[in-house]
């Protein structure tokens, strides 16, 4: 028996009305061909029917001409680090309250769904951020994607804890590495998230050598996945991407140098286990901002030179490493580890080797699998949840307008429409006649 999701536990209220959303060109996120001159039934926040345009409207459904736009499951982010955070402040101006970043936090998740992002895969942040900002989503504050969270980052005692702030729950031996898993589930976590290795993004620590004990880590797994709950490994050197490997790892966050082991790469498709990439990180760190080619693009880093160099080594190894997995059949899933980085992290994907098709799947289909709701979320089909897209033309031809803000014409969750181009603008249409919008 799967255990409960928080994050579906979380769920906002399920759209009442029944929609028949006809003339679209659908892309269902299972890698097939669009479809054109498609129709599909909502009814309760479920898709009902996936149909033709032909047909008619059912009795007592709102009809929604689409005009050959294309309807697209909506997107997911298996990687991120959604935290809020309050902005720096000048010297002598008023310091930010405790409370202020989990306003912030509220703002990232509102755009998360302004760009077509109804699932997200909160893979460390501070406290219990996501938590609070998901208990306040349930009880109606404000909308924004389902959020999945493992709670605090599983670690051995390491530099890590020192840089990642409230990030980390360090344990170490079995018996402490068993508590920590039990209480992320205490915390109310979907999955639980373990560092096999070090990270990059600090300078103390050495992501080469295993960080956990073979003992823990079979621990660790064990105590996981007996409950139910999937694993989610941050393993960047090879040791700790084979250790990973070898005990049941669901998903393998970065995974730079798999292409140095094609071995590896083949137990991971033999056992159905999943590569999440993250090329953003390493951009970010990279301080290239929001260039997609490399050459030539201006750099802020925010980073130590050491770091900045590593991050290109990885950046080439990283990118490497998801065509060999691709190649060698693992599925890959869409994480984009930072912010607001979907639109992006699809570009990216494409200019390192992905074709349109497999990073949209990726980011819809194999995210939803990767995340456990592959039977709820990802596709459109009948039976799964009415998270879905609108966007202005072809997200193939032109994977760059998932990016443009004007092209997302509406986002609809649980069969609700909550943002995009369509509601703005019927909002100032609203103002700009008068219309008494109080009542």
């Amino acid at each position: 028996m799967p255990h409960r999701f928080p994050a579906l536990i979380a769920d906002p209220p399920r759209g009442e009305s029944r929609l028949w959303l006809t003339g679209a060109r659908l892309f269902d996120g299972t890698g097939g061909p669009v479809r054109g001159g498609a129709a599909v039934l909502i009814e309760d926040g479920v898709i009902r029917r996936v149909g033709d345009a032909s047909e008619p409207c059912p009795a007592g459904a709102q009809p929604l001409d689409l005009r050959q736009r294309m309807l697209m499951p909506g997107l997911i982010d298996a990687h991120t680090h959604a935290a809020g955070r309050a902005p720096a402040t000048l010297r002598g101006a008023e310091q930010a309250l405790a409370g202020t970043a989990a306003h912030f936090l509220q703002a990232e998740l509102r755009e998360y769904l302004r760009q077509g992002v109804t699932t997200i895969r909160v893979t460390g942040s501070q406290g219990q951020r996501p938590q609070e900002a998901r208990q306040a989503m349930r009880y109606g504050a404000f909308r924004g994607p389902r959020v999945l969270t493992c709670g605090k980052i599983i670690s051995a005692t390491a530099p890590g804890g020192r840089f990642y702030g409230d990030m980390y729950r360090e344990a170490d031996g079995p018996d402490d590495i068993r508590r920590a898993v039990r209480e992320q589930f205490r915390a109310g976590a979907d999955f639980i998230k373990v560092m096999t290795t070090g990270a990059r993004s600090n300078e103390l620590e050495d992501p080469d050598p295993l960080q956990l004990t073979e003992a823990e880590l079979s621990a660790l797994f064990g105590e996981a996945h007996r409950m139910g709950f999937r694993v989610s490994a941050h393993a960047e050197g090879l040791a700790g991407c084979e250790a990973a490997i070898a005990h049941g790892a669901d998903t393998l966050e970065h995974g730079m140098f798999l292409n140095q082991r094609p071995d590896l790469l083949e137990a991971m498709a033999a056992r159905g286990q999943v590569l999440v990439p993250t090329l953003s990180g390493y951009y970010w760190m990279a301080g290239l901002g929001d260039a997609i080619e490399v050459a030539g693009a201006r750099r802020v880093p925010e980073m130590p030179g050491t770091l900045v160099r590593l991050a290109d080594h990885n950046l080439e190894q990283g990118a490497a490493s998801m065509r060999a997995a691709r190649d060698a059949g693992v599925r890959i899933a869409l994480g984009s580890d930072v912010s607001l980085g979907v639109p992006l992290e699809i570009q990216r994907m494409i200019h390192h080797g992905l074709t349109p098709g497999e990073a949209l799947v990726a980011a819809t289909s194999t995210a939803a699998d990767a995340l456990d709701l592959g039977d709820r979320v990802g596709t459109i089909e009948e039976g799964k949840l009415a998270d879905l897209l609108i966007v202005d033309g072809d997200a193939l031809a032109e994977p760059e307008l998932l990016g443009d803000r004007d092209r997302i014409l509406l986002v609809l969750q649980l069969g609700v429409p909550v943002a995009g181009r369509a509601l703005e603008r019927a909002l100032e249409k609203d103002i700009s006649s008068g219309r008494d919008l109080i009542g």
